[in-house]
């Protein structure tokens, strides 16, 4: 780690090939202990910035430090303590799932019990079984195993999830809940917005090499210009006449008066006033939905378009 206390501190990253600049000056830090997301469409620079940060691919210019390593420059070092599950991992066909841990095992200074990795990783029954008779799923989670083989300080996962069921999706983003809970860092790419939003505890919006967004989910989308939408359905009619809060509200209710939609800027405080007004005129509630501007609403107002376009 850092001396300042950050697992990883990027300043002035550029990355040209010829005259294309992938990634344009980007500055940012993740902090020792947190889930960190890049988020962005295909495209956006996310995975080369990562490939920098694990020792992968030089930079064409500005300062680097993971967990105090250049990565240009200390890789045999900074190798040894972090963890790597690219977005597509190829093993020889005929290798079996704890041959494959044990090979990976061998390159580094300590390692973890790989029998206690495919026990977490729901893989102790496939750990005799060739890698080419795995489904998507199960490869996908042997790389994670070999991510994790060497104990490592800082994890990288690049688009961990992307092609795969959603069962295999919550496995994985349990065991990534499980790393937060104990204090690991985890870099994470996605460009799944509800990834982004359960997993991360900051997150870096990336478009065309630069970053436009950085902060906490919720800071990030208290950015949007886009306001909360409260839908709320009752079993019985709401009066025709209106409380004065609701009249100073922009809502909408439905022909039958048994649909209530309202938009706002403070739902917490509006939600409260309207299960007490709906409570004093006797009708019971059915159900309430509330929608927040999401990380996609705040790219979609600073961009003009969609994050996985």
């Amino acid at each position: 780690m850092a001396a300042n206390g950050c697992a990883i501190s990027v300043a002035g990253l550029r990355k040209s090939y010829g005259a294309v600049e992938a990634v344009r000056g980007i500055d940012f830090e993740v902090r020792s202990g947190e889930v960190f997301g890049l988020l962005g469409p295909n495209g956006a620079g996310k995975t080369t910035t990562v490939e920098i940060l694990e020792g992968l691919r030089p930079r064409s210019a500005g300062e680097v430090r993971v967990l105090g390593f250049d990565p240009g420059v200390q890789i045999r070092s900074l190798k040894d303590r972090i963890g790597v599950c690219l977005q597509a991992t190829n093993l020889p066909p005929k290798i079996r799932v704890h041959e494959a841990l044990d090979l990976f095992a061998s390159s580094y200074s300590r390692t973890s019990s790989t029998s206690a990795l495919l026990e977490r990783l729901q893989l102790t029954g496939k750990r005799n079984e060739y890698y080419m008779r795995l489904s998507g799923g199960q490869k996908q989670r042997v790389a994670l195993a070999l991510a994790l083989v060497n104990d490592p300080d800082l994890l990288f996962l690049d688009e961990p999830t992307t092609g795969l069921d959603p069962q295999v999706r919550l496995e994985i983003h349990r065991v990534i809940e499980e790393l937060r809970e104990a204090h690991r860092t985890v870099v994470l790419t996605t460009h799944y917005i509800e990834e982004a939003e359960r997993l991360c505890d900051r997150v870096a919006i990336i478009d065309s090499g630069r970053i436009i967004a950085l902060g906490t989910p919720r800071e990030i989308q208290e950015k949007a210009q886009a306001r909360s939408v409260i839908e709320i359905r009752c079993e019985q009619a709401l009066p025709e006449a209106a409380p004065v809060f609701l009249a100073e509200l922009k809502h909408s209710i439905s022909d039958d008066r048994r649909q209530l939609t309202v938009t706002c800027d403070r739902p917490a405080r509006a939600l409260v006033d309207l299960v007490k007004w709906i409570d004093a005129c006797g009708a019971e509630l059915a159900d309430i939905h509330l929608k927040r501007p999401t990380l996609e609403d705040v790219f979609i107002e600073m961009t003009g378009r969609k994050l996985r376009e």
